[in-house]
């Protein structure tokens, strides 16, 4: 059973569009006509749109599905990368991310976290707001995706990003998110510091989560842990976190 006809057929864009793509495919002879083909499927019909590219250039024709992927797998090395006309994106019906970040703890610098500025004597040297919990979690996203993490998409040598709020990086991940047809299953997360105690601010927290990645409480979990003195973060001078995150098909 191929991965088409497993799925519901709500993964797939109109038949009327899924024809006009099958049609154009049956009519190419070579892998240079075939990517000019889905460049042109994608300016032409705008029903289709960016997420559905993939689902329709890969119709739920058991006879068809072989012949298209092969040519699809030759294309792909041809295409320059970050070509997002003829990107291809593999449409699956779940993904999943894990994401991880540390800071060293320094005094007289504010403790953000999860968004909330928790009282500390000291707070995390970075080039943003060294929000741990924030970091992870767009990179959980952004790996789940297969998109360039964060460090990539906000570098720490642009001048732009010096001090930003980590909200902006999660409002741009759930952009991309959406964007590509996900919504998020579920996330947990694990933070590691010997101090503070996060339990009084554990609501805030979940409450701006809740905000940002536009989600439910139910389906977010936020964990504190200390490193029983051990090391770096055992010692108070840093702070890290882990994040895992599920990302289902609209």
């Amino acid at each position: 059973m191929s991965l088409h006809t497993a799925l519901p057929s709500s993964f797939y864009p109109p038949t009327s569009q899924r024809l006009l793509v099958r049609s154009r495919l049956k009519s190419s002879s070579s892998s240079t006509a075939f990517l000019s083909r889905c460049v042109n499927v994608q300016k032409l019909s705008a029903g289709i749109g960016q997420q559905h590219l993939h689902t329709a250039l890969f119709p739920p024709c058991p006879k068809m599905v072989g012949r298209v992927e092969c040519k699809a797998v030759s294309i792909a090395h041809e295409l320059k990368r970050g070509d997002a006309a003829v990107q291809e994106v593999p449409v699956l019906p779940f993904r999943i991310g894990h994401g991880f970040d540390l800071h060293r703890l320094e005094p007289g610098l504010p403790l953000i976290i999860g968004g909330v500025n928790i009282p500390h004597d000291r707070g995390c040297e970075a080039h943003s707001d060294g929000d741990v919990l924030l970091h992870c979690i767009v990179d959980a996203i952004l790996g789940a995706l297969g998109l360039p993490d964060i460090g990539m998409l906000f570098p720490d040598n642009d001048p732009k990003w010096r001090g930003a709020a980590s909200c902006v990086f999660v409002r741009e991940a759930v952009r991309r998110m959406k964007e590509m047809g996900y919504t998020l299953g579920n996330l947990d997360a694990t933070i590691i510091l010997q101090r503070p105690k996060l339990s009084p601010h554990k609501p805030a927290i979940l409450a701006n989560l809740c905000d940002l990645l536009e989600a439910d409480q139910s389906v977010i979990n936020i964990k504190a842990k200390t490193h029983e003195k051990v090391d770096s973060l055992g010692e108070n001078r840093s702070i890290a976190a882990h994040t895992v995150v599920l990302l289902m098909r609209k």
